[in-house]
């Protein structure tokens, strides 16, 4: 909850509703610049756009990194992060949207680890995308959301946490049907 009234600090300079409301710009900077690239990456894997591989190629690709059937892998990547990156951007479901990101990075991760961490082919990327989905499950979207003032809206501690673990338990399946498949 925020103060609308003006706030005396030591010295007499003064806290306003807008520095209150700080720490929510920087979750909207953040979530949109994030989730814009995130969905950007998935809109590469599915459509193409960006520069991107599309689907086809990006369902070979899947293939030959051992994620048999390339095509249900592949756009099962590309949705999670078109998806993921959109709830984000919008603050929308954000604990849903958070366990989508880290997922999916956790995934990523497993297949750019023997790439190293700052060779510029190895998990930085993805390590880093992961965080940011981490982050936002624990602190929410901020007050400029589509969650913000919702019934729906979670964020804290608890929510962190499930985020992480639903995010934890889907990448093993999907790291398990990999591995079997």
């Amino acid at each position: 909850m925020t103060n609308n009234r003006t706030l005396e600090r030591p010295g007499g300079s003064s806290i306003t509703t807008l520095d209150n409301s700080a720490a929510d710009l920087g979750l909207l900077v953040l979530r949109v610049v994030f989730g814009g690239l995130l969905a950007a990456h998935g809109s590469q894997k599915l459509f193409g756009w960006f520069n991107g591989v599309g689907w086809s190629r990006n369902a070979a690709t899947f293939d030959s990194m051992g994620y048999n059937p390339g095509k249900l892998f592949g756009t099962l990547a590309g949705l999670s992060e078109f998806t993921g990156g959109i709830l984000l951007l919008l603050g929308l479901l954000t604990p849903l949207a958070s366990a989508i990101v880290l997922g999916t990075m956790i995934n990523a991760i497993n297949t750019t680890w023997h790439g190293g961490l700052m060779s510029g082919k190895g998990y930085e990327m993805p390590l880093l995308f992961a965080t940011v989905g981490a982050v936002v499950a624990f602190t929410g979207p901020g007050k400029f959301s589509l969650d913000s003032g919702r019934p729906w809206r979670r964020q804290g501690v608890v929510w962190g946490i499930a985020s992480i673990v639903v995010a934890v338990i889907a990448a093993v399946v999907t790291l398990i049907l990999k591995w079997t498949l």
